[in-house]
């Protein structure tokens, strides 16, 4: 993300001395993208960034998938996933992976308890806060996460999610293999969101200052990549990561709120790449928001029938009403997953019913995926087998 920002106290030239009040020096670490060539920020600590004590396996929340066959369109619904004793769960030890590839992986929690310190070394994640508020920590300074914010954590950023409120603080977790950003074509050649872009750099809000914290032989959970996929370590350092006393930079966690998308329409349907919101490798990220729908005299709101022929397309159902899928068990906090090879689209009857309507009420995040998506855990605990049959009305021995 190319938009410069600064915090703290930083010298005024880059990699030169940069004293504590008590003579010593700072210990400057660059923190950036593609191997010096891509966005990067500066951070100046206390204690030194390399340094560790300790270095144990951590085994990760289970993070098997398998293949969709017989390949057919799923209704997971993540409600059910979220614990009864939720107070006691956290948001990253306690996420369940719902489905996955070998570019993007999507969990679920609901959570109520302090997450320990972790830190992605895998890619950057994107976590939609579908309700409940939380502070999140990070070697950058604190984010404050409110329903309908989107988080983004870029790869390998120290940070702990802190619930704040009576209810569970429930995230939609898009863990990405690469980075995540906005599309390209919102963007300048210098990197400014354009004005045909649904939103602008005041949405965007990032930490307003440091958050400086002392500690030592202090643990960090890294998740990071091994021979054979996604594996963990726990680390301990002896100073606590969080003791940035500045930085600057076009590399930091954000938040941008749903609410602030401005929704582009037009006489006619319109596709789903206007409602892109986010890029990452080999998948995009869209978000369908409260909205005027198709103004021509004779126009279908609802989307037409449409086969995915390079992606499958997984849609988070997080409020309103989706009026395609009235009829089909879906709703709030419904999952579904419709895979390249089917054809998918309204249910019977949602095309009637659109007709003459000017306005939709609904609030859903989707992830297109360019590689299959498999089934995680939670996925398989999740799902409603009644789904895929619910366009003819009937199912197998029927």
């Amino acid at each position: 993300m190319a938009f410069y920002r600064r915090l703290g106290d930083v010298p005024p030239k880059r990699h030169t001395q940069h004293r504590t009040a008590a003579g010593g020096l700072h210990h400057e670490e660059l923190m950036g993208e593609e191997g010096f060539s891509s966005d990067s920020s500066l951070l100046y600590h206390s204690g030194v960034p390399s340094a560790i004590v300790d270095a144990t396996a951590w085994e990760l929340p289970d993070q098997s998938t398998r293949e969709n066959r017989p390949l057919v369109p799923r209704h997971l619904q993540l409600h059910r996933l979220a614990s009864e004793d939720w107070k006691a769960v956290d948001a990253v030890t306690g996420r369940r992976l719902v489905l996955g590839n070998g570019d993007v992986r999507i969990s679920y929690v609901a959570a109520g308890e302090s997450s320990p310190l972790y830190r992605n070394a895998v890619g950057d994640e994107c976590v939609y806060v579908e309700s409940g508020t939380a502070t999140v920590e990070t070697v950058f300074g604190v984010l404050n996460a409110v329903q309908g914010d989107y988080v983004l954590l870029p790869r390998a950023t120290t940070h702990r999610w802190v619930p704040t409120g009576s209810e569970p603080v429930r995230l939609y977790v898009i863990e990405a293999n690469s980075h995540i950003a906005p599309p390209k074509r919102y963007l300048s050649r210098y990197g400014q969101l354009l004005e045909h872009a649904p939103y602008c750099e005041r949405d965007l809000h990032g930490p307003t200052e440091p958050l400086v914290v002392e500690g030592t032989d202090v643990e960090v959970l890294v998740k990071h990549r091994g021979s054979r996929g996604v594996v963990g370590t726990r680390y301990v350092v002896p100073t606590h990561p969080f003791d940035v006393v500045g930085w600057d930079g076009c590399l930091y966690p954000y938040t941008f709120n749903i609410a602030d998308f401005e929704p582009i329409t037009g006489r006619v349907h319109q596709p789903p790449p206007v409602h892109q919101v986010f890029e990452g490798q080999n998948f995009v990220i869209c978000n369908f928001v409260p909205r005027k729908v198709d103004y021509h005299p004779l126009a279908v709101p609802v989307p037409y029938y449409h086969a995915n022929v390079d992606s499958d397309e997984v849609m988070f159902y997080c409020g309103g009403s989706y009026e395609a899928r009235k009829g089909s068990g879906i709703g709030q906090g419904s999952v579904s997953l419709h895979p390249g090879g089917h054809s998918h689209g309204p249910q019977p009857g949602a095309i009637e019913r659109s007709l003459g309507v000017e306005f939709f009420d609904e609030l859903a995040v989707m992830v297109d995926t360019f590689r299959p998506m498999e089934l995680g855990e939670g996925g398989i605990a999740a799902e409603d087998d009644a789904y895929a049959w619910t366009w003819a009305g009937r199912g197998p021995g029927s």
